[in-house]
């Protein structure tokens, strides 16, 4: 019976997310962001969602990231403990890159499961750029499905889902539309994002946004 069972977990193969905070794992790439609720740590799909995780990279290795907030706490009203939190550079035009090709996840097979990390984006096609979302809880309603694009999930949380349910906790109000009352009253900062893994990339553009700031 334990050779069968044995068996059977080696057919299974490894779980779909076997990333660790700590140490590497091949086909992903870590990135780590400093905030002022504590540290969160995220792996990015590289092989699933290059295109995606390569543009978040760049932000995180120019250092667009740095100095910008969690803004957003999405909590459903079933359950306030479950929802997302929304990250980034909002809509700091001196910040933006490119854009770049919208990665479905019917294509990718990269879920909206607990703890995964995508990319926020407004209606039209290729519109995603350096805002982005963090899961606690499953969101299925954010895959793509037939005419439905959904939206671009690109790896998940490994370290500090801690943090990010606190961020998820924290005093919300204004917004409109859809994100009327969603809105974090007093933002989480980002301090600085790097990755774990890999030599940064940066793009080589000037960093405008960093203009008129004392170091």
């Amino acid at each position: 019976m334990r050779i069968v069972f044995a068996l059977l977990l080696l057919f299974a193969g490894p779980p779909a997310y076997a990333q660790s905070a700590t140490r590497p794992t091949p086909g992903y790439v870590r990135v780590r962001f400093d905030t002022s609720a504590g540290p969160i740590v995220v792996a990015l799909d590289m092989k699933r969602a290059p295109a995606t995780s390569k543009n978040f990279l760049a932000y995180v290795d120019d250092g667009r990231f740095d100095g910008t907030d969690f803004y957003r706490s999405a909590r459903r009203k079933a359950d306030p403990k479950l929802g997302f939190v929304q990250g980034g550079i909002r809509t700091d035009a001196r910040r933006i890159l490119p854009p770049f090709p919208h990665e479905r996840t019917d294509r990718t097979g990269v879920r909206h499961v607990d703890g995964a990390i995508s990319m926020a984006r407004r209606p039209e096609p290729n519109s995603a750029g350096g805002n982005f979302v963090l899961l606690v809880g499953a969101m299925p309603s954010m895959d793509a499905k037939g005419d439905f694009a959904g939206y671009a999930a690109f790896g998940r949380v490994v370290g500090g889902m801690a943090t990010v349910k606190r961020i998820l906790a924290v005093p919300t109000g204004g917004g409109s539309d859809a994100m009327k009352g969603q809105m974090i009253l007093d933002p989480i900062r980002i301090l600085r994002a790097r990755r774990l893994d890999g030599k940064p990339h940066p793009t080589g553009g000037p960093k405008v946004w960093l203009i008129g700031v004392r170091r």
